[in-house]
């Protein structure tokens, strides 16, 4: 678990943890990855961005000091991190992960937890997306994950789908759970799902997700006229509506007006705070809500559906679930309009 890697305070584990060595002789249980790509996690990303009014210099400056100081990169604000590509240098003989030299691998753990050493300074990056290429290195534990990328994509967009593969997962398990319950009770309604981002990274995966798993009828919700006539044209929910996610009576009526109802299953795919209370609003009392942004306020969750009496499910968004990295790749090559809408984001940044 990487207990041994904690520096300060003693007794936690490494993504709890203050600082983390980042030494690069690796235990018998560990394995070295020479870095060649970070991917920010677009909440950090977001709040970095405005904190230093799009400044490029300034973002990558605090990037570098938050890695050399805490020896791993967190974001001290919304403690979120991201995920890595790199080369395997070196894994240990005990190490269960099943990595050798020289394979090419996505981390499947954040960066949270991950000692990381940076030897370029960032100086191939302009700070100005959540894509870092960088030179550097990086330690993974036992109960680390990483997926050894595929031959058939481009690693920038492995990267940017193995980085919120577990929205996807969690999405089908449980709007299939949904189906299956209804099935099984003999209620003929409709499950229906809202995807609050619908065209960003894990809301588009989540909508095809839902698809596939036996929702009845999707939508997926954007804050501009761009998103919404690329998430139309990508084709991936029966709807699209526009409203703003921070405002709760307008997602709800936008959410409601576009599903006839509110939606069975919501999912929160934001990188801003404040949308928690308009995706409890927009959910059928029984429903579900998952909240996949690290923006999100649990507190502000719980209190919210308490002071709505609002009877909702609120579930963690967990970036692991078993088989995660596979279910998100096979969607993006049999989805069209998910790999058209991940590539123009890759394209615009």
């Amino acid at each position: 678990m990487g207990l041994h890697r904690v520096v300060e305070p003693a007794g936690v584990l490494p993504q709890a943890a203050w600082r983390l060595d980042a030494d690069p002789r690796i235990a018998s249980n560990e394995v070295r990855i020479r870095v060649e790509r970070l991917n920010l996690d677009a909440a950090s990303f977001r709040q970095l961005s405005d904190k230093h009014g799009g400044d490029g210099e300034k973002v990558r400056a605090e990037v570098l000091e938050i890695i050399s100081t805490r020896g791993k990169m967190q974001n001290p604000v919304t403690g979120s991190g991201g995920m890595l590509i790199g080369t395997v240098e070196e894994a240990g003989k005990r190490s269960p992960l099943g990595l050798k030299q020289g394979d090419r691998v996505a981390t499947l753990v954040s960066l949270t937890l991950t000692p990381l050493m940076i030897l370029d300074g960032l100086s191939r990056w302009d700070g100005r997306s959540e894509q870092v290429p960088c030179d550097g290195y990086a330690i993974l534990f036992a109960r680390s994950i990483a997926a050894v990328l595929p031959a058939d994509l481009h690693p920038e967009l492995s990267l940017a789908v193995l980085d919120v593969c577990g929205a996807p997962a969690l999405t089908a398990r449980v709007v299939a759970e949904q189906v299956d319950r209804r099935r099984r009770g003999g209620d003929a309604r409709p499950v229906r799902v809202a995807v609050i981002g619908g065209a960003g990274k894990s809301g588009s995966l989540s909508l095809a997700a839902a698809r596939r798993a036996g929702a009845a009828r999707t939508v997926g919700v954007v804050p501009v006229t761009g998103e919404r006539d690329a998430l139309v044209a990508a084709g991936l929910a029966d709807e699209v509506a526009l409203a703003d996610a921070r405002d709760p009576v307008g997602l709800s009526t936008a959410v409601t007006t576009a599903l006839g109802a509110p939606a069975d299953v919501t999912v929160v795919c934001v990188d801003v705070p404040g949308c928690e209370h308009g995706a409890i609003l927009a959910t059928e009392d029984g429903g579900t809500v998952i909240f996949f942004s690290m923006a999100t306020s649990f507190a502000a969750a719980a209190l919210g559906a308490e002071g709505l009496a609002a009877d909702v499910t609120m579930l963690v968004g967990n970036g692991y679930a078993p088989g995660h990295a596979d279910l998100a790749l096979e969607l993006l090559r049999a989805e069209p309009g998910v790999r058209r809408l991940f590539e123009a984001r890759l394209a615009a940044d």
